[in-house]
């Protein structure tokens, strides 16, 4: 475990030293519709969000030497996780669904490592419609993308956020074309 965790400081020293002011600012959204119960829908969603992101904003590195390690990153995790749940809701057929956090962990991704917060939306009844208001970094960084994936049963459906596109909406059960 000691081995792991020297693994993963190492990595991620090496991907923020890395990262570089020019790449895009995207984060990715999982969402698996799961079984309700006592009369709800559950969705299990990841969303990974990129810790170079999340640092422009938030100053992660504490001593300020340009490295983020996993220390800082563990202690900032409320701070991770306000930020994020913020910029984000869920309803269903019009009425707001709960947001319940779980954890975090990392997630590496071809251009550098994530947060990933994992939680569920639990919403009342069984929903025709999900809607999402996603607005993570649109106020500082309008070229940010929300990349969102939706899962119910074998049926996969896409979107993409943006500040012209921050409102998605799944219709459920998904249909494919």
């Amino acid at each position: 475990m000691k081995s792991f965790r020297a693994w993963l400081a190492i990595s991620l020293v090496a991907v923020f030293a890395d990262a570089t002011a020019h790449s895009a600012s995207d984060a990715y959204l999982t969402l698996t519709v799961a079984t309700g119960a006592g009369g709800t829908t559950r969705i299990d969603a990841q969303w990974d969000i990129a810790l170079r992101d999340l640092h422009f904003v938030l100053k992660l590195d504490d001593d300020g030497d340009g490295n983020l390690t996993w220390g800082e990153v563990r202690r900032h995790q409320a701070r991770i996780a306000a930020y994020a749940y913020d910029k984000f809701r869920a309803s269903a057929d019009g009425k707001s669904c709960a947001i319940e956090p779980a954890r975090q962990s990392i997630a590496n991704h071809a251009d550098g490592a994530y947060a990933a917060l994992h939680f569920a939306i639990v919403c009342r009844g069984t929903p025709r419609k999900i809607a999402l208001d996603y607005r993570l970094f649109f106020a500082v960084d309008p070229s940010h993308r929300g990349i969102v994936v939706f899962r119910h049963g074998g049926t996969v459906a896409t979107a993409l956020a943006s500040p012209d596109n921050a409102a998605i909406e799944f219709a459920l059960p998904l249909v494919t074309p």
